[in-house]
């Protein structure tokens, strides 16, 4: 069997703290690269950002992370020194360090495969918007 590999860079534009589903952009990706079996690879290049797979369903689920993750990284929390660019600064790195800067998902027959309710999620953790450089990578067959 012969594996192959592609890349891709995708530009995320965020309208500040919050989720932001990459799902269709990564299926795309998949669908694309005309592979059907293999590995792919979501990175985020930023230490403010991360990365998760959560329920696609009910945006409640989306607002309880965010409660969760202000009462364990509070913007303004006066245990953080660094805070170079606001009080939301160290919490984001925070909160992206508590979660992930990198996914792996199963393709099969040319898709991810993820569960029903779930989808692929930018986490943006700064108040400010941004655009946040994601690169996929898929090996397969």
């Amino acid at each position: 069997m012969t594996l192959s590999l592609e890349s891709r860079e995708l530009e995320v534009a965020t309208r500040g703290r919050g989720l932001v589903d990459v799902t269709a952009e990564v299926q795309a990706f998949v669908r694309d690269s005309k592979l059907r079996h293999g590995l792919v690879t979501v990175f985020v290049h930023h230490t403010s950002a991360s990365l998760l797979i959560t329920e696609n369903a009910d945006p409640e689920v989306h607002r309880d992370l965010e409660r969760l993750f202000h009462r364990l990284a509070p913007d303004g929390d006066p245990l953080f020194r660094h805070d170079a660019e606001g009080p939301d600064d160290m919490p984001a790195h925070v909160r992206s360090a508590l979660t992930q800067t990198s996914l792996s998902i199963p393709v099969q027959a040319g898709r991810c495969a993820l569960g029903t309710w779930q989808g692929i999620y930018l986490w943006e953790h700064r108040h400010a918007g941004h655009r946040r450089r994601l690169t996929l990578t898929l090996i397969g067959s």
